[in-house]
């Protein structure tokens, strides 16, 4: 149970529903918070704004808050930050035929998809200055009009949006617009990074494994389980969920040390972090002149892994552009001379990460 002052003084009792828990797993002070809060506030319709740092759960908060709040429509999951600028606008409003070229047929949009359920905006920051308008309106009227359409369509959906920014700041520098922030921060949610709650590491792997397909229960000696809780977690939740995996495959059946932590599993989880504060002129020196000695590895192996160096080279160079950008890919891209587009397929397929860098 929960208590919450009512305009009158008095305390009012909300029991947690007994269905998060089997969404969010972790019993600390500060998990028990975040359920609490999600029990009150999934019942009503009114818009909820999800922070926290990536893979520490935001979408699994999302999903909890549609399931509980007993809305009969779907709910409808954008990435935001996936979507190139100039196709998100109708992939969310839709468009009717011959709106634009390639406009070979009406579409639906996700928005009119996700009626009388909940809209998910995943990155809510990467959306663009000519979608945060439109989308400002829909939620003022709630009514839509298709890219090329001149008639308001009624909506009915929720609004769940979630990002790893700081969008106050985005607003003061004038990125985001503060009127939406207002619409779309009713309530807020925090989701804690894993290192805030690192008692619950244990409970977590547990319902890894449940989930698993023919999973057996990781066996942690004790000096292991005391280094994951020391462990700082970067890619929280997702990184975990790594490190499960991994020990599923290279320690199935025998007790995992501390030893096998450090050398084997944690290393090589994650991204990889650029040194502390690069620029990309240093980066590219640091890569030309202290690489390695190309001609001596050649003579002395016969080889050089071509490939492999250039990837190195390409994750290195991506990395410290997302984090001299604070994680906003449409500048890294810039940063790099690419489009947009093109550095979210190379991130792909480097399984990189904006909001990790």
């Amino acid at each position: 149970m929960t208590s919450f002052w009512s305009a009158a003084g008095q305390s009012v009792q909300f029991p947690i529903n007994l269905k998060l828990d089997a969404l969010l797993y972790g019993d600390t002070p500060v998990m028990q918070a975040l359920k609490r809060s999600i029990a009150v506030i999934a019942p009503s319709d009114v818009p909820v704004l999800v922070t926290g740092p990536t893979g520490a759960g935001k979408e699994v908060v999302a999903n909890a808050l549609h399931l509980m709040s007993e809305r009969s429509g779907p709910l409808v999951p954008v990435n935001c930050g996936a979507i190139p600028d100039d196709l998100l606008e109708s992939e969310l409003f839709g468009h009717e035929k011959g709106a634009f070229t390639g406009a070979q047929a009406r579409r639906i949009g996700l928005i009119e998809q996700a009626e009388g359920g909940t809209l998910f905006l995943d990155e809510i920051g990467e959306t663009p200055p000519h979608v945060q308008v439109k989308l400002l309106r829909a939620l003022e009227t709630q009514t839509i009009q298709r890219v090329g359409g001149g008639t308001p369509i009624p909506v009915d959906f929720r609004l769940v949006s979630a990002t790893h920014r700081d969008l106050h700041a985005d607003a003061d520098a004038g990125r985001f617009r503060r009127d939406l922030l207002y619409r779309i921060e009713v309530f807020g949610l925090a989701v804690p990074a894993l290192r805030e709650h690192p008692e619950d590491i244990p409970m977590i792997l547990r319902a890894m494994e449940r989930a698993g397909r023919g999973a057996q229960p990781l066996q942690l000696a004790p000096d292991a389980l005391a280094l994951l809780g020391a462990h700082d977690w970067p890619g929280n939740v997702r990184e975990l969920r790594n490190f499960h995996d991994r020990a599923q495959v290279l320690f199935r059946g025998r007790t995992i040390t501390a030893e096998d932590v450090r050398g084997a599993l944690i290393p090589t989880l994650g991204l990889r972090k650029p040194d502390p504060s690069p620029t990309l002129g240093a980066v590219t020196a640091e890569l030309s002149e202290g690489g390695p000695d190309v001609k001596q590895m050649m003579t002395e192996t016969g080889s050089v892994d071509l490939r492999g160096m250039l990837q190195r080279v390409e994750e290195r160079l991506i990395l410290t552009a997302l984090e001299l950008s604070e994680g906003r890919v449409t500048q890294a891209a810039r940063m790099l001379r690419l489009k947009r587009t093109t550095l979210i397929g190379r991130m792909q397929k480097l399984g990189l990460d904006a909001g990790a860098a």
